[in-house]
């Protein structure tokens, strides 16, 4: 069974792999540095649907779907679907999974939901309660530009610190069988809330997170940044990743060229997304694309993926309320 490695660290003792992984993607995203490294590309941002409400229900679907496939799975030989995304009430999931005839449980973590999602997929398999079962995470531009900021025909001005909702989804089987990746440990953040108040610093919120939660794993598991081939975070893009590289270097730490955030890789310079990308998406699809297919290769031995979320509403935003920060991260190891 899961035991618990100091403060905060779960390492699992059953083996917990990722046996298939799909991301779908946008235009914008898949013209972007990682380009060849998704399942789909839809050239369509409604994805053939009226709303873009459901149009991220069908982006996410077809990851699942693809994922399934992929493992060899029928939709219906998983015991559950974790899926969450950045819609109120995460209907976009919810929508998404209503007729697969599956047992669902919502998460919601905003950007940091893939991570929970493996996280406690993890513990799931490693406890028995689940063999085989799907995390999943999107988020969609037009939909989350309704819901937190202004109707797109509005054209307000972005700040520099603004980060891009990417329209994108990614979705990974766990199961207890051996595959080439192995989940070994999860860590669950706690939030942290240091008053920032501004929707479009994000990054900025969620940085102290971040530092939270890798401390604590460095700590529990007796590692460094040097014990890893690459140490990702998702998203905090160039903001909050200057912090968090600020924030190991009072403890004398550089966390070194194998670290990079989701927000950053997803983007280049010339695609106007101002600090980065954001969104439940941008890590689940950079992960569940170039990163996974790295490990498989070979080419990445031992990656800490930590997700980070930005623990906010439209109502709280207006309300003047602090944003808290979260941060889950999984460790996962070519097997």
């Amino acid at each position: 069974m899961a035991k618990r490695l100091g403060r905060r660290t779960i390492a699992f003792d059953r083996p917990v792999y990722i046996s298939a992984h799909a991301a779908i993607v946008g235009q914008k995203e898949g013209e972007g540095p990682l380009q060849g490294t998704f399942d789909k590309v839809s050239g369509d941002a409604h994805f053939g649907q009226k709303t873009w409400e459901l149009a991220e229900a069908a982006m996410q679907r077809d990851a699942i779907q693809t994922a399934a496939a992929k493992a060899g799975l029928e939709l219906a030989d998983l015991d559950l679907i974790l899926a969450g995304d950045l819609l109120n009430q995460c209907i976009g999931s919810s929508l998404a999974s209503v007729q697969s005839s599956v047992p669902f449980v919502g998460l919601y973590g905003a950007c940091s939901t893939m991570a929970e999602g493996l996280a406690v997929g993890g513990c799931l398999i490693d406890g028995g309660a689940a063999h085989t079962l799907c995390a999943a995470a999107s988020s969609h531009f037009c939909a989350a530009e309704r819901q937190y900021r202004f109707p797109l025909a509005y054209g307000g001005q972005r700040t520099p610190t603004a980060q891009w909702t990417a329209t994108a989804s990614g979705a990974a089987i766990l199961t207890g069988k051996k595959t080439p990746v192995r989940v070994t440990h999860a860590v669950f953040g706690q939030m942290v809330d240091l008053d920032v108040t501004d929707a479009n610093n994000m990054g900025a919120a969620m940085a102290p997170a971040a530092y939270d939660t890798l401390a604590h794993l460095f700590a529990d598991t007796c590692t460094g940044p040097a014990d890893y081939d690459r140490i990702l975070t998702g998203d905090l893009a160039r903001v909050g990743s200057e912090i968090l590289r600020g924030l190991f270097a009072r403890d004398q730490t550089d966390l070194g060229d194998g670290y990079a955030d989701c927000g950053m890789l997803l983007y280049d310079s010339e695609q106007d997304v101002h600090a980065g990308g954001s969104g439940c998406g941008c890590s689940a699809a950079v992960l569940c694309g170039d990163i996974l297919d790295r490990m498989e290769r070979g080419a990445l031995g031992r990656v800490i993926f930590a997700g980070t979320g930005a623990l906010m509403s439209p109502t709280s935003v207006q309300q003047g309320q602090g944003i808290a920060g979260i941060c889950h991260a999984v460790i996962l190891e070519g097997a």
